[in-house]
């Protein structure tokens, strides 16, 4: 955000305009995926419900908020993962580059290499380490010589900060790996086809304090390349790794709603809707 525009929201802030000053905050010049009007029920109930949001090129963005908001709903909307849920059915925009990604013409698969995703917990495949990260290459078809292949792993493994713990063993099975070490081995999987967004889903909601460390460090040393868009319940995971953050909350009906969005350091110590400041405070959630 540049200092006209930081100004020009701070006078709506001041002046009382603040519903207006939240749309402008959501209107990145260079937004890579813009929500709008997103809703997703399953069969007849509303899971989440006119979210409107923009994410930011090569920013780390966190999704907080009390359980059962929508959260992973609205995650996992952005590379259509909900079509994988029976009874799912999407209402609104998602656009990638701007692209509705939900357009009879977007291939969910090709979409899913652009923008990847890593779930709550590791789910390596039942193979060897480098066949994991080998993965999504070889079943997108792409022809690369066994050299450039190992070069391709590499260079994931190397993004994950993975590659020093692992390269005398590529061929062990990734179930050998500690906890931590297979979420990481999963980033590199999803690296290693060139995304240009990584979605993660509590990333590190199962794993132990040095290997949450590791992750929190490996998203910040790589948000040069990727837009990371994070869902998590810690909200000082939140405060450390996030240059934006969207508090998500049900409404009465416990319909999911975003009911903020700004930069971290505003939403943790100057939240402008009440519900925030009794989330991060602990009173409510």
């Amino acid at each position: 955000m540049n200092e006209d525009t930081a100004m020009n929201t701070l006078e709506m802030v001041t002046s009382g305009r603040v519903e207006e000053a939240v749309e402008h905050r959501t209107a990145f010049d260079d937004a890579i995926i813009q929500v709008r009007g997103l809703s997703v029920r399953y069969n007849a109930r509303y899971a989440i419900k006119d979210i409107s949001i923009d994410f930011g090129r090569n920013q780390i963005t966190a999704i907080i908020g009390p359980s059962g908001c929508g959260k992973s709903t609205l995650l996992r909307s952005l590379n259509r993962m909900n079509d994988l849920i029976p009874g799912a059915v999407v209402e609104g925009k998602v656009l990638y580059r701007g692209i509705d990604v939900y357009s009879k013409e977007v291939d969910p698969v090709a979409l899913r290499s652009r923008i990847g995703m890593v779930f709550q917990r590791p789910n390596p495949f039942p193979m060897s380490i480098f066949d994991n990260v080998a993965f999504g290459l070889r079943v997108n078809g792409i022809k690369l010589s066994k050299d450039e292949l190992y070069r391709k792993v590499k260079e994931a493994l190397e993004k994950a900060a993975l590659w020093e713990e692992v390269k005398d063993r590529l061929d062990a099975h990734a179930y050998s790996l500690s906890g931590g070490q297979q979420q990481r081995l999963c980033i590199a999987r999803a690296l290693a086809v060139e995304p240009e967004v990584l979605l993660l889903d509590e990333p590190t909601v199962s794993l132990d304090p040095i290997s949450t460390a590791k992750i929190e460090e490996l998203l910040i040393s790589i948000k040069k390349d990727y837009t990371i868009i994070i869902v998590t319940h810690n909200m000082l995971q939140a405060a450390r790794v996030s240059d934006y953050t969207a508090v998500m909350m049900p409404d009465e009906n416990l319909v999911g709603r975003l009911i903020e969005f700004g930069p971290t350091k505003e939403v943790f110590t100057r939240p402008r809707d009440r519900r925030t400041e009794a989330y991060i405070a602990g009173r409510i959630g």
